[in-house]
């Protein structure tokens, strides 16, 4: 069983839903991203997305696109986000690491050799925002030799017939997209996202995290009656760069903005009815 299904089974047994937040590597410091990881999972984090810094961030809001440029100008790459995982899991070999980009930089290293760099650095999954399930056989003939989870996006708009096509290529979880749009944009509106949670899980046994609009411990008790795990982003990203900005740069002060509403977002999804 992968790191990823162990994480989700133990969860469904104990009947709590999963907390997956993300953070671009390299941002707002390149050397404090593996001590936040560390932290993020103190706080409550199942499972930790990782963003790879890249130059046209489509899927983006304002807010994330920000922390890709600081983490390029850092001089973040690809091959130092696997050392960044690589070094993480020499404390921590539980929490699953899923990996979020784009797909020119993982064309650019080569899909069997990106593949084992993921393996071999101790990554569980891959999530390619720009690579539609109609385009995904090269890279996950790679990604399955090693064992690792192609993670797909399903959007507000995506049709139901297509919806089915993108659940029979997917493994770990499937990743519902909140609202219309880029991360952190749009009201959420947790009917809507029952409704589609619902419309998929008609199709899937596997896991459905909902992310894009989680703002707050209110937004993430809400979402979570529905789905399996709750994914939040921009708004971690934003309470660091707010921490900066008010001149406290100190990595304690940064990180402890997204810990501290880690904690509340954990708090509220606990307090979910399953």
């Amino acid at each position: 069983m992968s790191r990823i299904a162990g994480v989700f089974d133990a969860l469904r047994q104990s009947g709590r839903k999963a907390v997956i937040p993300y953070v671009v590597a390299g941002d707002p410091d390149p050397t404090g991203t593996v001590a936040l990881l560390h932290e993020l999972v103190a706080s409550g984090a199942d499972v930790i997305e990782v963003g790879v810094p890249f130059s046209d961030p489509m899927a983006e809001g304002p807010v994330i696109q920000k922390g890709h440029e600081r983490a390029l100008a850092n001089g973040m790459t690809l091959r130092k986000v696997l050392s960044t995982v690589a070094e993480f899991r020499q404390q921590n070999t539980q929490t699953p690491i899923v990996m979020m980009g784009y797909a020119n930089p993982i064309e650019r290293f080569g899909y069997e050799a990106f593949a084992d760099a993921c393996a071999e650095a101790g990554v569980d999954g891959l999530i390619t925002v720009d690579l539609p399930p109609e385009e995904v056989d090269a890279i996950d003939t790679a990604l399955q030799a090693v064992g690792l989870d192609n993670i797909f996006l399903i959007s507000p708009t995506t049709p139901e017939s297509r919806i089915k096509k993108i659940v029979d290529r997917a493994r770990g979880f499937i990743y519902c997209v909140a609202v219309k749009g880029v991360t952190g944009s749009g009201q959420l509106d947790t009917e809507a996202v029952s409704e589609g949670v619902a419309l998929i899980r008609a199709k899937t046994t596997l896991p459905i995290a909902v992310g894009f609009g989680i703002k707050d411990a209110e937004s993430a008790r809400a979402v979570a009656a529905a789905a399996d795990a709750v994914v939040v982003g921009s708004a971690l990203i934003d309470k660091m760069e707010q921490e900066a900005a008010a001149g406290n740069t100190s990595q304690i002060q940064v990180h402890g903005a997204a810990v501290k509403l880690l904690q509340s977002i954990r708090a509220g999804v606990d307090s979910s009815p399953s």
